[in-house]
């Protein structure tokens, strides 16, 4: 099994955040005319964007030394990224073309933030700078009820 360094998988959160931005930002243009939607994805994307910049500032500071827990989430965490919802040609997020509707955004989005909030949480085993990280996780959660309560107006 392929394993990670930690700074790959804070990488992987980086650029995670990066195109949880770049989707949100296409979700707002795609439904400007939906104003609580569009207000709703410009908020989400200014939160990945604030998240990435976070998890940069983790990246420049560990080291190359493994945390002692590592060979315990790492394999989760491979999991996680395997999954249809991170970086990869074939990943949802970077093909955005099954996105149709407002709901299929709605939904899609509630399935993306529950992914990274798994990823953070295994991440969060293994970094010290839990602070920071259980910040972001907060931020996760909000955006999952944001999320929920839209979805429920579309049901």
């Amino acid at each position: 099994m392929i394993t990670f360094s930690v700074r790959e998988v804070v990488e992987q959160a980086v650029q995670t955040e990066k195109l949880g931005n770049e989707f949100y930002n296409k979700m707002a243009k795609k439904f400007e005319d939906h104003n609580e939607l569009k207000k709703l994805f410009e908020l989400l994307a200014a939160h990945e964007l604030k998240h990435g910049t976070s998890f940069s500032g983790i990246k420049d500071k560990i080291g190359e030394e493994e945390p002692a827990e590592w060979n315990e989430v790492t394999p989760y965490l491979r999991a996680i990224v395997d999954s249809e919802f991170f970086l990869g040609k074939d990943k949802c997020l970077p093909s955005l073309e099954h996105v149709k509707t407002a709901l299929e955004a709605i939904e899609f989005s509630l399935c993306f933030e529950r992914e990274t909030l798994l990823y953070y949480y295994s991440l969060r085993e293994a970094l010290k700078e839990k602070d920071l990280i259980d910040a972001i996780i907060r931020e996760e959660k909000s955006h999952i009820v944001w999320l929920n309560n839209l979805r429920k107006s579309f049901l």
